[in-house]
């Protein structure tokens, strides 16, 4: 061995990512294998290689004796005071073993130790870097289908978009660059095994946190999100600083960073809406853009009850009943969303009389204004 090892060993610590000084004691451990299959023992030797210059040396530690049993760990009395004439029966004397003596088939069979060596650290390596983004998202490049799965490459990995994870009515194609959330990364013979998501809520989050420098660093705080991909997303969120609004946070300038992450998720619609620690402030705020007469919550039933405007009932249900749905997941709660004619009937407005939860100040002209709303989501 000599420079060139070296050389070839902090290449591959550049490129692989992988420690020269595991590839070292890889190269160390070989050379004791080879000693192993060529003596059939190795627990007297020891192997050193300098990793400056790539020189390396096998030790033989042998004990003197008058009559030699077994050559592998004894030395004769006559043979030892030839190395140093000090040496008396008992002593242990280190022997110098030449590489020619391990004859070629342990040197092939420490070859192939040191390339196993290799390939295990390299799929350590690979598992370890991906391991570290896992729950978060990344850039990858479209490959191709794999049965119904799609292979997306993410520069030194390979990640599998599997079906249920693609969001409905997005085409992919070769060479497409799309982000993908980290669901899982596993340990695996062949290398990490990476499991992606393009319909995980948590997708949605990591986008604004790359869009939003409240968001980055801590100033706002995003709360929960309810998604049904590739149609709609209701994201609650939370300002540590009186001074900063966090639905303006996350909308931007004339919705430059909302408009952002709509766009990486190809047009769905994002709600954006203040968290609050009042159950029904927040059920209120989750049904938006439909407005609440009154709320009351049972926070531990987590059921509620929601009056809405007559007009408003459409709205604050949703198409195929999307908005409530979104709301429930955001907010944790079962919601029974009422029109005021029919709470009038069921005579659940004079429950909120008494409570005080419903002043009587919503007219027809600011139902219709809701109405023409609803009409435009419709």
């Amino acid at each position: 061995m000599n420079s060139e090892l070296i050389e070839a060993l902090d290449a591959l610590e550049k490129e692989k990512k992988i420690s020269k000084d595991t590839l070292i004691e890889a190269i160390e451990n070989s050379l004791l294998t080879a000693c192993k299959n060529h003596f059939g023992k190795s627990d007297n030797f020891t192997v050193k290689v300098d990793p400056e210059t790539g020189d390396f040396s096998v030790i033989a530690a042998k004990e003197v004796v008058e009559a030699v049993d077994d050559d592998v760990t004894q030395i004769s009395l006559a043979d030892a005071k030839m190395i140093n004439s000090k040496y008396e029966i008992g002593d242990t004397v280190n022997v110098d073993v030449k590489s020619a003596e391990l004859g070629r088939i342990a040197i092939q069979v420490a070859k192939n130790v040191i390339l196993q060596k290799i390939r295990e650290e390299e799929r350590r390596v690979l598992y370890d870097d991906y391991y570290s983004k896992e729950k978060d998202i990344i850039t990858g490049i479209v490959q191709r289908y794999a049965g119904r799965n799609l292979i997306i490459n993410l520069g030194r990995a390979d990640a599998i978009l599997n079906e249920n994870e693609m969001v409905k009515g997005e085409h992919y194609r070769p060479n497409d660059r799309i982000k993908v959330y980290i669901v899982e990364v596993k340990d695996d013979r062949k290398g990490p095994r990476i499991l992606v998501s393009r319909t995980h809520p948590e997708l949605v989050k990591r986008l604004f946190e790359a869009e939003v420098t409240e968001v980055r660093d801590g100033t706002v705080e995003i709360k929960n999100v309810a998604r049904e991909a590739g149609s709609r997303t209701k994201m609650s969120v939370w300002s540590n600083d009186p001074n900063v609004d966090p639905v303006g946070a996350c909308v931007g300038v004339n919705g430059a960073r909302v408009n952002a992450v709509v766009d990486e998720l190809n047009g769905e619609k994002i709600d954006i809406i203040n968290w609050s620690d009042n159950p029904a402030n927040l059920i209120e705020n989750a049904l938006s853009p439909a407005k609440v007469v009154s709320v009351v919550a049972d926070d531990e039933e987590k059921t509620a009850q929601v009056i809405v405007p007559d007009y408003q009932l459409s709205l604050a249900i949703g198409r195929e009943g999307q908005n409530a749905r979104l709301a429930a997941k955001l907010t944790g709660f079962k919601i029974d969303i009422k029109s005021e004619t029919q709470a009038k009937e069921l005579g659940l407005l004079d429950m909120y009389y008494q409570e005080g939860g419903y002043d009587g100040e919503y007219s027809e002209e600011y139902d219709n204004d809701y109405f023409d709303e609803y009409q435009d989501e419709q």
